[in-house]
């Protein structure tokens, strides 16, 4: 399963780096996405740890669906070489350290890959715990990535 897992992501990276686009496109599609990702995780997080009293299956289960479809849409194929200088929407924040380690980079893309389906997968039960449990391990891929490779907002 892992190795599948790990030849999709390839797979979707090197196809999709051919239609990926100038280094701004890439940027600006990169951060398009993960804004959508954290606007779907804040749904979560206000639902199941904030105020878990509006608990909302449909909703919970809708953004974790979401979370899952960015984490495998290929994201891979939008960190092409350069775009840790440039500006999509913003001035990219991507440290060089991405380009300079990339198996540390392509395992914290797999974790990311791989708890967010599986938030998807909790989220079906409706099991408010687990889907907590669930989702702060999803939000440590998010951690282990920004804190290697994000610089900070200046």
């Amino acid at each position: 399963m892992k190795n599948r897992l790990l030849l999709a992501v390839i797979v979707s990276a090197v196809s999709a780096a051919a239609v990926a686009g100038p280094i701004e496109d890439q940027i600006r599609f990169r951060q398009s996405a993960y804004s959508f990702t954290a606007w779907n995780l804040g749904k979560i997080k206000g639902q199941v740890v904030d105020h878990p009293e509006t608990f909302n299956k449909d909703q919970v289960i809708a953004a974790a669906n979401a979370i899952a479809a960015v984490a495998n849409s290929g994201l891979g194929a939008l960190y092409g070489a350069g775009t840790d200088k440039g500006t999509g929407w913003k001035p990219t924040r991507l440290k060089s350290e991405f380009f300079q380690q990339p198996e540390d980079a392509k395992n914290v893309g797999v974790a990311f890959i791989t708890e967010a389906n599986a938030l998807a997968k909790v989220a079906q039960g409706g099991n408010i715990d687990e889907i907590k449990a669930q989702f702060a391990k999803v939000g440590d891929t998010c951690k282990g990535c920004h804190d290697k490779f994000r610089a900070k907002e200046q």
